[in-house]
């Protein structure tokens, strides 16, 4: 029997889920069994779970539908638990190092006792001191092992489940298990400390609690909030018949209608039904007074006599009709000019109108991107939306002539953004562009991350001093509805770079439908638009930007490179969009410079094979299923500068070449296209390229601007079915 059972559920939080699994397997104690909770073998945290069960024979994934909710996944978690002792911990925290081996002392000092309870320290999520709400409660505790009795004030509904170890036999002699419901953690809380004969407590943090940017779902406004009344009423109606001490009676209570009256106190919460709610509470407190139970004083005191009596008008006149305020900040436009700062105040007063799309692509560089792919197959799903792509004024003159367009900053695009229903963005609108009530913002992205992004930027000096504001990149990052991914991997990046209470469309990239719907002759119509000589193999090098380098640097000698692959090579080269025309191009034919370019796509069609070092180009590329070579000659300055968020040299698509001369002998012997490099290319594909399948824009039309149900939209095609769209060489040289 192991001393420990770790149960983790994961809802909501596979992105930081591999975290919590590492500091809990990183302990120095190891006797234990990890037990994480997935809603199920194919949501987003079951792929990580196996993973970590693939290694250490300590991890035991179950599953818990998504329906049975918190309370649910740590009741599934306890069934199959065998540890001496349980722990819970939320998916998104951490346990402490350390922690196991200070609660296996203090559990063998204090032998036999039914909860141990333990302090946790509440990090807020970007910035600001941590906190140990625990410590002033647990600082009252006698010093070893005691009965409750002689620490009435420890009721257990002021400590999440996370926040105490408990011995699995108590729990099981009493049958105890987390309440169905919101607020679980107050009825279990209170359910375990009235059934407990010996306690203790660990005055050290064992826990850290990373508090959500969105907060803490319990306090958003919905009928839920009733269910804290069911909790309440379970825990007193168990603590009537336990015969409690009258001190203990009065502390329970007093907590628990703690929370019942901030509850009280927010209407906001409870958009309908505060008066019922209100009414329920006092009949509640009425019932269940203890005898000789006193008011506390000042404020606090009046609220609970009004509760008492059911005075509901005076106690919302007390506390005020305080309704949910507009935030100050979203709701001043800032268009630069005073005149049109003016007149997009007075369109936001104007109704939205149903059918007009707003997109951008790359702040505004033109008509490209998982942008410009929706739009097109929106003009044939659904003809009804008017849409209008911002573009900046230089860019104007690229712009399809069929596709209607605003310049960026002109009366126009502010009187766009304004009434526009949908706003379809790859990157973020303007800072002042405001989200209005019945908005539907689409947020595409625009590649699938290998480098750090987002608030994951903040501990890289370099990055961060480049990023500006990341309070400001959060706000518009509020405006989010939906967001785009193209594979697990991305989700659950987005997911911790990007806080926010956005839905996932895991659909895969509308940019890369091409490479499933293009055919021979789309191929051959390319490379010669390019200037791909005839029978030649074109690789195709695009390097990535680098923080650290002032401008761009290709990094390799191109020239010498085809002189080295071989006589029939030439190079494609596409520098980082930051750039708007490459360096290097020329070479006698053999290095043409592809980067002013309007599609990325196209260029990867005529490619024969992708060389390049960290550009999240390779992850489209491998849509292909064409060779993809990576060449990281500074992998380890950029992973120290940049920041990754998974270890490419382990898990590359093809060969990596660390030198020119290794690069060239790759492409000279043919290794390059081998089965070696076939096999990489597979377990990469299998990983990244799980939802593009040539209906990601379809499947995007449909769910964003038909409003069609997520189970009415088509399926994503297994890999192993797709078709890529033809090379145009053969690729496997003599």
């Amino acid at each position: 029997m192991p001393r420990f059972s770790i149960i983790v559920p994961s809802h909501g939080v596979a992105g930081r889920l591999s975290q919590a699994l590492d500091s809990v397997l990183d302990q120095s104690f190891g006797d234990l069994e990890l037990i994480p909770v997935c809603d199920g073998p194919d949501a987003p945290a079951a792929a990580v779970a196996a993973g970590y069960a693939g290694r250490d024979s300590r991890v035991t994934p179950v599953d818990s539908p998504p329906s049975a909710g918190l309370s649910g996944a740590r009741n599934a978690g306890l069934t199959v638990a065998t540890g001496a002792y349980v722990l819970f911990l939320d998916g998104d925290d951490l346990l402490l190092p350390g922690a196991l081996a200070a609660l296996d002392e203090r559990l063998t000092r204090t032998a036999g006792v039914d909860v141990l309870y333990v302090e946790h320290e509440r990090t807020p999520w970007w910035e600001g001191e941590p906190g140990n709400p625990a410590a002033p409660l647990l600082a009252r505790a006698p010093k070893g092992a005691f009965a409750p009795d002689a620490c009435p004030e420890l009721t257990g509904v002021r400590l999440p489940a996370w926040s105490a170890v408990y011995r699995r036999a108590f729990l099981a002699e009493h049958g105890l298990a987390f309440p169905d419901g919101h607020f679980t953690d107050l009825g279990w809380g209170g359910l375990t400390t009235i059934a407990a004969g010996r306690v203790a407590v660990l005055r050290r943090v064992v826990v850290r609690h990373r508090l959500r940017r969105q907060g803490s779902r319990l306090n958003l406004p919905g009928a839920h909030q009733h269910t804290l009344l069911d909790q309440v009423e379970l825990v007193l109606t168990r603590a009537a018949g336990s015969g409690l001490s009258a001190e203990r009676s009065r502390a329970l209570f007093d907590q628990l209608f703690a929370q019942v009256l901030r509850t009280a106190s927010r209407p906001e919460r409870l958009p309908a039904g505060h008066r019922a709610f209100f009414r329920r509470a006092g009949r509640l407190y009425r019932r269940h007074r203890p005898a000789g139970h006193r008011a506390p004083g000042g404020s606090l005191g009046v609220q609970h006599r009004l509760l008492a009596s059911g005075a509901y008008t005076a106690f919302r006149a007390l506390r005020g009709a305080n309704q949910a305020a507009v935030r100050a900040g979203s709701a001043v436009p800032r268009p630069r000019m005073l005149r049109t700062r003016l007149r997009y105040a007075r369109d936001l007063r104007r109704p939205l109108d149903p059918n007009l799309a707003v997109f951008c692509a790359y702040w505004g560089r033109g008509y490209a991107c998982n942008p410009a792919a929706i739009h097109a197959r929106a003009r044939e799903l659904a003809p009804h939306i008017r849409s209008v792509f911002l573009v900046e004024a230089d860019q104007a003159h690229a712009m399809p002539e069929d596709v209607d367009h605003a310049v960026i900053g002109s009366r126009r695009a502010w009187e766009l953004l304004a009434r526009a229903t949908y706003l379809i963005n790859n990157a973020n609108f303007a800072e002042g562009v405001v989200k209005r009530p019945g908005s539907v913002h689409l947020q595409t992205q625009h590649g699938t991350p290998l480098k750090t992004m987002g608030v994951d930027q903040s501990t890289y000096p370099v990055v961060a001093a480049q990023s500006g504001s990341f309070t400001k990149l959060l706000g518009r990052v509020d405006r989010w509805d939906f967001n785009l991914s193209a594979n697990r991997h991305s989700t659950q990046v987005w997911e911790r770079a990007f806080p926010g209470s956005y839905e996932h469309l895991e659909y895969g990239y509308p940019r890369n439908d091409v490479y499933y719907t293009a055919t021979a002759d789309d191929v051959a119509r390319v490379r010669r638009e390019l200037g791909v000589p005839e029978g030649r193999t074109a690789v195709l090098y695009a390097p990535t930007h680098r923080d650290h380098h002032t401008g761009f640097e290709p990094g390799l000698d191109l020239e010498a490179f085809c002189e080295a692959a071989g006589e029939d090579v030439v190079v494609l080269l596409r520098a980082h969009y930051f750039y708007d025309r490459g360096r290097g191009a020329g070479g006698g034919g053999r290095v043409i410079d592809v980067t002013a370019h309007r599609s990325s796509e196209d260029v990867c069609l005529a490619a024969d094979a992708l060389v390049t070092d960290y550009s999240s180009i390779m992850f489209d590329y491998a849509n292909l299923d064409r060779p993809i070579v990576v060449y990281a000659d500074d992998w380890e300055v950029y992973r120290e500068t940049r920041g990754v968020c998974f270890d490419l040299m382990t898990e590359p698509p093809g060969p990596v070449a660390r030198t020119p001369g290794e690069l060239a002998r790759v492409f000279r012997d043919g290794t390059y296209a081998g089965p070696e490099s076939r096999a990489a290319r597979a377990a990469f594909r299998e990983r990244f390229c799980q939802f593009d399948d040539g209906r990601a824009a379809e499947r995007v039309v449909r769910r964003v601007l038909l409003g069609e149900p997520p189970e009415a939209i088509p399926p994503v095609v297994p890999l192993a079915e797709r078709v890529p769209a033809p090379a145009a060489a053969t690729l496997v040289r003599s």
